[in-house]
């Protein structure tokens, strides 16, 4: 029998005024995936993400997440679907005024209820091991790298247990020696939990280490789909160029 996706967008239309962003977005995350989504400025890749989290409705079109359609949910009910879901934003979006312990602490208790104190230590420590972080746990944001920012992330995006995540270009503004680390843990991460996750990103380098499949956005439609391999050798050029 067919496994169903894990997330499924069908015909996802979604403007702001006069501007069309999503024309018509179909797409699919099977379970334990990490897809790459690649397009230019402007393209719809962050619309796409917000759709999916609940941030922003489309106009038209069906998005199902673990089988549930979630354009209507109410508050609540697509509450119970976030929890789910992790996320990994581009600035970090770490609060500067909390150590690292308490943004993750803040993180944790806003997602699971009725934690005992032993076991919001223990979940933290284990997130910021698994980025390679644990002598960070009572830093400042201010104290910490471009690229430790980018693992404290990735540490509250993991710490919840979820079984999507979602990063939004993961390795922007980091060296490549940096950018790598960071593209290795997405593996890490993905290997350890067991997640299926979207990838925002213009560093080809992160798309070709992490990406499973490739989808490339063009005027709010999906242009081209494959592995990266099958995509640097498309016969269209304007595909061609994501690789040069």
């Amino acid at each position: 029998m067919e496994t169903q996706p894990i997330i499924a967008i069908k015909n996802l239309y979604k403007s702001f005024g006069k501007n069309k962003i999503l024309n018509g977005i179909n797409l699919t995350v099977n379970k334990g995936e990490d897809l790459v989504i690649l397009g230019r400025s402007g393209s719809g890749k962050s619309v796409t993400i917000k759709c999916l989290v609940g941030l922003v409705k489309g106009d038209k079109g069906e998005i199902k997440i673990f089988g549930t359609e979630i354009t209507n949910l109410k508050d609540n009910e697509l509450n119970d679907i976030r929890i789910k879901i992790g996320f990994m934003f581009q600035n970090g979006a770490l609060y500067d005024s909390m150590s690292i312990r308490q943004n993750l602490t803040f993180t944790l208790k806003h997602h699971t209820r009725n934690l005992s104190e032993s076991a919001i230590e223990n979940q933290i420590i284990e997130a910021l091991e698994s980025v390679g972080l644990k002598e960070a746990i009572d830093k400042m944001p201010s104290e910490l790298s471009g690229g430790m920012k980018k693992r404290i992330a990735l540490a509250r995006a993991i710490i919840i247990k979820p079984e999507i995540i979602f990063y939004d270009e993961p390795t922007s503004g980091l060296d490549t020696i940096t950018s790598r680390e960071i593209s290795e843990l997405i593996l890490s991460v993905q290997k350890k939990y067991k997640t299926s996750s979207i990838i925002i990103t213009h560093d080809m380098a992160c798309a070709k280490m992490t990406g499973n499949r490739i989808l490339i956005l063009k005027d709010g439609v999906i242009n081209a789909e494959g592995t990266y391999a099958e995509l640097e050798k498309s016969d269209d050029e304007w595909v061609r160029s994501f690789f040069i």
